[in-house]
């Protein structure tokens, strides 16, 4: 049986998400997922805050590599970042839900090009995140 699109984006979220123990331990949630995108969220909890009591930035620059990495594997193909910047734009607070929404720009051979928002609970904008990845040997399941 052929999967579609969309059924091979949700089985290798799936497969990435079980063994994803770092955005697990930061509380991630993967809320959505389709070819080329996704969509993670987390609670800016006491212990993501720096010592300006705002979130720190490795945890938002985390959040939005975590929604680039689902997006970027949904075709089931083992792909890897090989370039990130951020620009942040506005702290993230505490008990901020911050969410990051992950698109596919540009997908041609082995290397694609990502774009991230990171918004909170209000739609204000915290960071903008661009990727490049790279599509290296490997599949996430067995087809």
């Amino acid at each position: 049986m052929t999967m579609t699109p969309q059924q091979i984006a949700e089985k290798s979220a799936e497969a990435m998400f079980a063994g994803d123990s770092a955005s697990k331990w930061m509380g991630m949630t993967l809320e959505s997922i389709s070819p080329g995108h996704a969509t993670m969220s987390m609670t800016v909890e006491e212990h993501h805050t720096n010592g300006h009591k705002i979130c720190h930035g490795g945890f938002i620059f985390t959040l939005s590599d975590s929604a680039f990495a689902f997006a970027c594997n949904t075709y089931n193909k083992v792909t890897v970042a090989q370039h990130c910047t951020i620009n942040f734009i506005a702290p993230g607070k505490l008990g901020d839900r911050l969410t990051a929404n992950a698109r596919e720009i540009s997908l041609t051979g082995r290397s694609g090009i990502y774009d991230i928002t990171v918004t909170n609970q209000d739609n204000e904008k915290i960071a903008e995140f661009r990727g490049m990845s790279r599509t290296i040997k490997g599949v996430l399941f067995e087809e």
